[in-house]
């Protein structure tokens, strides 16, 4: 009877959970499309005007680093392909966007100085953590306790 009932509960999880992690995705993809006529009127201008391509440089350096490639890719965290695709999708917008900024971007703002220094340092943190031992790391390099 416990056995039934354990099963009906994850039924239960698995859906509610299943719904909320499409709903995020749909959400998510609202954000993500978002920028779009900002980039139409960059296009149409042939400039980037006052626009600063740093949030779209942020962003695709989340989708990337920190959730996709270390904790959201199926082969180190099993069961959350939703968590792989919402980012995948996020960091190809993303690419999209800084290629379109960077074609019209006047020469000052193509180089700034805040993505050499992000870059900089995730290299940094990289490196450190694969130097420290001879030995192939058992351990993500970030893992979520949760």
């Amino acid at each position: 009877m416990s056995i039934s009932a354990a099963n009906g509960l994850f039924s239960t999880y698995s859906i509610c959970s299943n719904a909320a992690g499409i709903a995020g995705n749909l959400f998510a993809f609202v954000l993500f499309v978002s920028p779009i006529p900002t980039f139409r009127r960059i296009i149409g201008s042939k400039s980037t005007e006052q626009f600063s391509g740093l949030p779209y440089i942020y962003a695709l350096l989340n989708c990337l680093s920190l959730i996709c490639l270390w904790y959201g890719t199926p082969i180190v965290s099993p069961g959350i392909i939703l968590v792989f695709t919402v980012n995948s999708v996020g960091a190809v917008f993303q690419l999209v966007y800084i290629t379109i900024f960077f074609i019209f971007a006047e020469r000052e703002k193509k180089v700034p100085n805040g993505i050499g220094g992000v870059l900089g340092v995730i290299q940094l943190v990289l490196y450190w953590r694969y130097s420290i031992s001879n030995e192939e790391p058992t351990r993500p390099l970030l893992e979520s306790y949760a």
